[in-house]
């Protein structure tokens, strides 16, 4: 066989190949390889992709995205270096507030499609080695479940203490504060009994009994049900909630601009977890999270904390709610995610997050979705979430760096707490150009317009008409485009899903926050058996110093969302700029 023969090219091609895959993997063997990992845990090395499954893709032309659509990209999802995928509710539902109305927790909603699609997505995303990770909708069903129908038709119903209800003979019942009610009132009056039910979310989703041991059974036998299909996970929405004080004290005036003091944690609840735990959680390779990390770190501890035996980890809010429409201080937002890294440095385990259905576009609120900084701050917020401890939560369309669609006028919403509360405002007397600009920034429907796939119709999401409206900007920001550019935010996450694969420091190393008092970079180390990764990252659109204990010739450059890779650990960085380093 000749050397230049077309044959030899092939299989020299294919040496080189084989050669470069055994070296690659070695090498990334040998870099997550370490016996004196404690407590090593899928879930805790997990990069979790949330899908909201309405506006994700249509595969039916409805304009509603469905399991379909979702299994027609399962190819995608996997590109994208993610292991496991966080499903919003699914469940039957009459949709009052995009599926967390439950109105049968065994069944798929009509607009999503069959069981026999979720059957066919859940060993579609198995068959490439991702997890499934469902929402669990357990502190309120829908008005329309079953249950609530026969707890509301009569006072001796037995599915009555299902549900929390005040006879009306006794008067008004002790105020409390609804998040979504047009009148913020949790209570709502049901003439067919004379009496109240309890809504802590809208008026069409009653909260559940927990008290109940009945109900609670239910439950238990419900997340039985899916577990057995061979679900990995349940997402615990609005948990935090489930536990009522009955006696129904009267809060103090005003207590509704704090209430999570009054109704998250209340004494018992870490009881039904335990409960929920002996029954369900420890028969299953389940893992599972809370929507919320209580009041305290304490709080918090108390559900995660292995010997604990409730849930695997939680989500706080505090990080999050550093933005505002004003703007946000990069030291509080270093302080904040610093603390909570501290708190559980030694023990229990956290989420990390930006960005999911409730609320605005990742690089709208921490970013600069300008065009000349969109991907840039998008690319270096990625590198943040990718490069902290904890399991990252990673929100669809956020790889692509999409942002708030723009929304002007109160009829492009759909989000029921919206509108509520445009209404509420109008009501009284609000300054509703004020409101309007709020939302803007801040509605939680600036993060559920559909998935921008390509630069066709609808940005290739349905051939329909969509349920939401598409961000006009999809003409040059879809994943399409992406694929095509190396250097684009889609490939550049790939990047960082790799990175952290192959650098368990990033996962389970201290972590070091470096240059406390810089008001704008956030730069600290990861280091875990020797091994120490240096992240520097400007999260402002002008060029920031950045001082460092580091000398400019022990490190070795892993990723610059900038393309480029200085050799030298750098002390200026440009607008924006994200770069990792391995420190020698």
């Amino acid at each position: 066989m000749s050397l230049s023969s077309p044959r030899f090219s092939i299989l020299h091609s294919f040496l080189i190949m084989l050669c470069c895959s055994v070296i690659t993997a070695k090498s990334v063997a040998q870099s997550n390889t370490n016996d004196s990992i404690p407590n090593r845990k899928w879930w805790k090395e997990a990069v979790v992709y949330q899908i909201y499954p309405r506006s994700f893709k249509d595969a039916n032309g409805d304009g509603i995205g469905d399991l379909k659509g979702i299994i027609s990209k399962l190819d995608y999802i996997k590109s994208l270096g993610v292991t496991a995928v966080w499903l919003n509710p699914i469940y039957s539902s009459p949709n009052d507030d995009n599926g967390y109305d439950v109105s049968d927790y065994r069944n798929i909603m009509s607009d999503f499609g069959t069981m026999a699609d979720f059957d066919a997505l859940l060993k579609g995303m198995h068959d490439r080695g991702i997890k499934l990770v469902m929402d669990l909708v357990v502190n309120h069903s829908s008005d329309e479940h079953e249950w609530f129908q026969q707890s509301r038709s009569s006072r001796t119903s037995p599915y009555r203490e299902y549900y929390h209800w005040w006879p009306a003979e006794n008067g008004k019942p002790p105020y409390r504060y609804s998040l979504f009610d047009v009148n913020h009132d949790a209570w709502m009056y049901d003439k067919t009994t004379n009496a109240y039910y309890l809504h802590y979310f809208s008026r069409k989703q009653p909260d559940l009994n927990w008290e109940n041991p009945k109900l609670r059974q239910e439950i238990y036998d419900m997340m039985k049900y899916w577990a057995d299909k061979g679900i990995d996970g349940f997402r615990m929405d609005a948990f935090q909630f489930a536990r009522k004080d009955t006696t129904w004290p009267t809060f103090p005036k005003g207590y509704e601009k704090n209430f999570g003091q009054y109704y998250y944690m209340v004494p018992g609840l870490h009881g039904y977890l335990q409960e929920m735990n002996r029954e369900v959680l420890s028969k299953y390779d389940l893992m599972t999270v809370a929507e919320g990390a209580g009041n305290t770190y304490e709080d918090a501890h108390d559900m995660v904390d292995a010997d604990r035996h409730e849930l695997d980890m939680a989500y706080a809010f505090d990080g999050i709610d550093v933005a505002k429409s004003t703007g946000y201080s990069v030291l509080k937002f270093k302080q904040v995610f610093s603390k909570w890294d501290s708190v559980f440095a030694e023990k229990g385990w956290l989420s990390i997050f930006l960005a999911n259905h409730d609320q605005a576009r990742l690089v709208s609120r921490f970013g600069n979705d300008r065009p000349e900084f969109r991907a840039l701050s998008s690319k270096m917020l990625s590198t943040f979430l990718m490069t902290m401890r904890g399991t990252p939560y990673y929100y669809n369309g956020d790889e692509l760096g999409m942002n708030n669609p723009g929304f002007t006028k109160i009829e492009q919403y759909r989000d029921k707490a919206t509108l509520n509360e445009y209404q509420y405002q109008q009501n009284h007397g609000a300054d509703m150009p004020a409101y309007l600009k709020e939302i803007a920034f801040s509605s939680r429907d600036n993060g559920r317009t559909p998935f921008q796939w390509d630069d066709s119709k609808n940005a290739g999401f349905t051939n329909g008409t969509p349920w939401i409206e598409v961000n006009p900007d999809y003409k040059t920001i879809n994943a399409a485009a992406q694929e095509k550019d190396p250097n684009s935010c889609l490939n550049y996450f790939r990047k960082l899903t790799k990175l952290r694969k192959d650098n368990l420091a990033l996962v389970y190393g201290k972590y070091t926050l470096l240059d406390k008092n810089n008001p704008n970079v956030y730069a600290y180390t990861r280091e875990l058996s020797g091994k120490k990764v240096l992240v520097m990252l400007n999260f402002t659109g002008k060029t920031a110093a950045v001082s460092t204990p580091f000398g400019s010739s022990n490190a070795n450059p892993l990723l610059c969302n900038y393309g480029d890779s200085a050799k030298t650990v750098k002390t200026e960085l440009r607008p924006y700029e994200a770069v990792v380093y391995l420190l020698n």
